[in-house]
């Protein structure tokens, strides 16, 4: 027996036409690449996406076809991801900070049919554009005042296009799991692979991110979304502040310290997102300068681990509470948020901390679980290591144009490449990628522990660890380290550092201090760099081994 109840398709166009129906003035901020604050409303908002979807059917762009953008987050960029995804195209968020050969690549295997670029991209897209074999338009998000000389063929003015189409356009209903929106990995190997989102998928993960144990927002936040729209959608909140009616505050191209920490302030910012990096620069903005938060209540951080004291930091120093989240691109992204559960919060400080520490616990929809390497399921214990497996509503089945094959075990669930450990209480920690887990005398060493226990050093800027070839125990850990501009320490200081805080058999075989670390375009530590770079490296422990 079916139930009895309306079948209206969940569609991303009813986010925004939601909140410019109920919280028509509820305020949009954007920092524009060209240096100004714009500011209108979720009424003006989604007028100008309904131009956008005039726009894009000018242009000729047919039912799921692939739009590309190259943007910042910005009014203009949310007009494209409304405009592009509510009249049934793909929205397709590049990231500028892959190579210039893995976003023609992208481009292609994605076939874009118009690329709207952002005036900081200009540059870069002139430099492949004549390899990009299926794009049809380049739009530039300015005015006409700010145009470029561009040797982009053709290049369009959007807000003359903008304002040239008519705001008559009614948002289509079809079918809710119709691909909504598209990103692409940023693996450290191999080609970006695509994961293609649906309007239902986006839906469901949107409203579980906006429950009160997620992201709890409400009409009465103020979020800034540093966290870019080209990183996993931003982890859906420009989805999540209409579907709640809150301010949505842009940062635009501007990510240091004082820029985030002058919209924090004017913009009387609640709530906030992005990775540890962004952090960093904003904590030691506040230190140099001596500013306080006044009304900054909730900061999210994704994307890496976070350091146990920048989590200390923001909450003791500044009140502001911390949620430490985990997700993927392939997850839409959410999997995990860090919030405590009933009675944690009358935990002394430290025993609070370690749970905070790690990447928290499943929303609804998710399932964990973590395996062995001939797949079978290993306790919830805390202690047990294993392969992250999961599987949900808004779990990637398949890769664009199938990728990568069969990524899926029998039950349906995704092997995320990490290796993590469960907790009781239901608290999942990475403790490495698959790939970068330091195999020593049969047993596990977790890179990521010991970068983070290095990390607390007041020296210490950022830390890596890969494993060396060691002729007794397979691989031990070599630690890299840089230090902080100004400060000073020595081999024998990090590791008396390191005694209390590890397992001793954890400890580092060697240390090594350089001037900077590879990065990924999403900024994580490209461990492979790493790994090329010190291949031929001998531990002091090899030599005396092999004597």
């Amino acid at each position: 027996m079916r139930g009895l109840m309306q079948e209206r398709p969940l569609l991303i166009s009813s986010f925004l036409t939601f909140a410019a129906t109920y919280h028509q003035d509820r305020e949009i901020v954007s920092r524009l690449v060209e240096g100004s604050l714009h500011r209108y409303t979720y009424a003006q908002a989604e007028e100008r996406a309904r131009r956008v979807a005039n726009v894009l059917k000018g242009l000729g762009a047919k039912f799921g076809d692939v739009i590309g953008t190259l943007a910042w987050n910005t009014h203009r960029h949310l007009e494209v991801w409304y405009g592009t995804s509510g009249s049934g195209l793909v929205c397709h968020t590049i990231n500028p900070r892959l190579f210039p050969e893995q976003i023609a690549y992208i481009v292609n295997h994605a076939d874009d049919k118009v690329l709207f670029i952002d005036l900081t991209f200009v540059p870069l897209v002139e430099k492949f554009a004549d390899k990009l074999k299926g794009v049809r338009h380049f739009v530039i998000l300015t005015d006409r005042a700010h145009m470029p000389q561009t040797s982009l063929p053709d290049a369009l003015c959007y807000e003359e296009l903008v304002a040239q189409a008519s705001p008559n356009f009614a948002w289509p209903d079809f079918d809710e799991n119709t691909a909504s929106s598209l990103c692409y990995t940023s693996g450290t190997t191999g080609n970006p692979k695509g994961v293609l989102y649906s309007h239902r998928s986006t839906a469901i993960h949107s409203m579980v991110a906006n429950n009160a144990d997620a992201f709890g927002l409400r009409s009465v936040d103020a979020v800034l979304p540093v966290v870019p729209m080209f990183h996993a959608n931003a982890w859906s909140i420009p989805y999540g502040a209409p579907m709640a009616g809150a301010k949505l505050v842009m940062p635009g191209a501007a990510l240091d310290g004082a820029s985030v920490y002058n919209l924090l302030e004017t913009e009387g910012v609640t709530m906030t997102a992005a990775v540890p990096t962004i952090w960093l620069m904003l904590l030691q903005y506040l230190e140099k300068e001596e500013k306080t938060l006044s009304t900054l209540k909730r900061v999210v951080i994704g994307g890496s681990a976070a350091p146990r004291s920048m989590i200390d930091t923001f909450q003791e120093k500044y009140g502001v509470s911390v949620c430490h989240a985990w997700g993927m691109t392939e997850m839409s992204p959410l999997g995990t948020l860090g919030t405590l559960k009933a009675g944690m919060d009358t935990w002394p400080k430290e025993k609070r901390l370690d749970v905070q520490c790690k990447q928290g616990r499943a929303v609804f929809g998710v399932d964990l679980k973590i395996t062995d390497d001939d797949g079978k399921e290993l306790p919830r214990d805390g202690k047990a290591f294993g392969h992250l497996m999961v599987r949900g509503p808004w779990i990637a089945n398949a890769y664009l144009k199938g990728e990568g094959g069969n990524i899926l075990d029998e039950n349906g669930y995704f092997d995320t490449g990490d290796v993590a450990t469960l907790d009781p209480e239901g608290f999942m920690q990475i403790t490495d990628r698959a790939k970068d887990v330091i195999k020593s005398g049969g047993e596990w060493i977790s890179s990521i522990d010991l970068e983070n226990a290095a990390v607390g050093h007041p020296s210490v800027a950022e830390a890596a660890v890969i494993g060396i070839v060691h002729p007794k125990w397979d691989e031990r850990p070599l630690l890299i380290v840089v230090r902080k501009a100004g400060k000073d320490i020595s081999r024998e200081e990090m590791l008396d550092f390191l005694v209390g805080k590890i397992a001793k058999w954890w400890m580092p075989d060697d240390v090594v201090f350089v001037d900077e670390l590879p990065h990924t375009a999403t900024g994580k530590l490209l461990k492979t760099k790493l790994r090329e770079d010190f291949k031929d490296y001998t531990l002091p422990t090899a030599q005396t081994a092999a004597e």
